[in-house]
C-alpha cells in the first residue's frame, strides 16, 4: 500500500471495543486522515458512528498490532500513534510537520508530552539530537511521529511480543526504533510538545517484578548478549528511584 500524495497526515488512534467513545479528535482537514484501530478480540458491541474516520477492527489484542495495522492502512505521508486518552497540540504537529518537510532523510522523530497539569511527563532533553539505540530507551509511542513509505520501504514493524496487551508489555516503541536505526533508518529528537497524555500510563510500575523482568527483556532483545551492560547502565542513569539490590542484581542478569 502505498501513501496518497493528498493525505499529508494520517491519525492512527489504538483502542479498545469498550473505550472507543474516549478519543478526542483534533481538527480535521482534507489534508487530514483518521484511523480507529479497535482491538476487539470477543467481537464485544459497540457504537462507532464517527464520520470521515475509517474504522479498522482487529480480533486480536495487544497495542503493537494496533501499530502495525495503522502503518499497513495508513494513506498519509506522515502517521502520528494515538492512544484513547491522547490530546494533540496543534502547534506541535505542524512543527513534527515542518521539519520533516526540511530533512527528507528524517524518518522518524520523537517529541515531547506534557501530562494533565501541563508538565512535562518525563525529563526530556534541551536540545534536538540524533536518535540512537542508547538515548531511546524512554521513547512512548504517542511521541512519535515517522515518514510512511520510509518505514514501509525498510520492512520495519512493532514486535508484536511486547507492549501492552502482552506478556512483555512496554518496550515496543524503543525495538521500532531499534529496528529502524538497525535497517539504515535516521531519526530525529525534538523538544516540541506535540500531545497531552494522563500522568499514569503502563510505563509508570517501576520497579515491581513484572516491571523489571519486562524491561530487561526489552533490553535483551534490542542488544542481545550485551544486554546485561546496557541493563546496569539503565540503572545507573535511571532517575525513576531505586529498586533494591536483589531486584538490581536480577534485572541486570535478565532474571
Amino acid at each position: 500500500m502505498t501513501t496518497s500524495s493528498d493525505v499529508l497526515l494520517t491519525f492512527g488512534y489504538s483502542t479498545l471495543s469498550n473505550r472507543v467513545k474516549n478519543i478526542s479528535f483534533p481538527q480535521r482537514s482534507a489534508n487530514r486522515e483518521f484511523i480507529v484501530l479497535v482491538q476487539n478480540p470477543n467481537e464485544e458491541s459497540y457504537v462507532f458512528d464517527t464520520p470521515q474516520t475509517k474504522l479498522v477492527e482487529l480480533k486480536s489484542r495487544g497495542v503493537a498490532k494496533s501499530r502495525n495495522a495503522a502503518l499497513k492502512y495508513a494513506s498519509g505521508k506522515y502517521l502520528i500513534f494515538g492512544d484513547d486518552d491522547i490530546t494533540f497540540d496543534e502547534a506541535g504537529l505542524d512543527a513534527l510537520i515542518n521539519y520533516f518537510e526540511a530533512n527528507p532523510n528524517c524518518a522518524i522523530i520523537l517529541a515531547q508530552t506534557s501530562d494533565e497539569t501541563g508538565a512535562l511527563r518525563k525529563s526530556y532533553p534541551s536540545k534536538p539530537h540524533k536518535l540512537s539505540k542508547y538515548n531511546s530507551a524512554k521513547a512512548a509511542t504517542y511521541e512519535m511521529m515517522v515518514r510512511v513509505d520510509a518505514v514501509r520501504g525498510a520492512g520495519v514493524t512493532f514486535d508484536e511480543n511486547f507492549g501492552a496487551g502482552a506478556e512483555n508489555y512496554l518496550g515496543d516503541e524503543y525495538i521500532f526504533i531499534a529496528d529502524a536505526l538497525n535497517k539504515g533508518l535516521k531519526g530525529d529528537f525534538l523538544p516540541v510538545r506535540v500531545a497531552i497524555h494522563p500522568k499514569e500510563s503502563s510505563g509508570s510500575t517501576w520497579g515491581t517484578p513484572r516491571d523489571l523482568s519486562a524491561r530487561a527483556t526489552v533490553f535483551s532483545r534490542v542488544f542481545g548478549i550485551a544486554a546485561p551492560i546496557f541493563r546496569a547502565l539503565f540503572l545507573l542513569k535511571s532517575r525513576k528511584g531505586r529498586v533494591g539490590l536483589v531486584n538490581a542484581v536480577r534485572f541486570i542478569i535478565g532474571r
